[in-house]
């Protein structure tokens, strides 16, 4: 896959059920991503010197890799969080009609 090409999961978590289903339903309006999925988790994290424990909600965002820095940069003004995770994962390979899919949904 070329760069043009290339597909990727982008992770970010948020504090509340209502805080991912607004950031998700922006980032795809905005065309930076084609799905967002959102699972409850708990997560546990050093934060300030402290050990921390708290549920968010862990989004999944399927995008192209050329928008990564679009919507990371869409993300962090959008995130209520200090330090959001923002974790790209690339997509190595895929069903051929899902990725085409991505590609039409986000414009390219």
């Amino acid at each position: 896959m070329s760069s043009d090409t290339a597909y990727c999961v982008v992770l970010t978590t948020t504090a509340s059920a209502e805080q991912a289903e607004g950031l998700a339903k922006k980032v795809v309006a905005e065309r930076l991503a084609a799905c967002v999925q959102v699972q409850q988790i708990q997560s546990y994290y050093m934060w300030k010197g402290e050990v921390r424990s708290d549920p968010e909600c862990l989004l999944f965002i399927k995008a192209r890799q050329s928008q990564y820095q679009e919507l990371e940069d869409f993300i962090r003004k959008n995130h209520a969080y200090e330090t959001p995770e923002i974790v790209q994962l690339p997509i190595t390979a895929g069903f051929s009609g899902y990725l085409k899919w991505i590609d039409e949904v986000t414009g390219a």
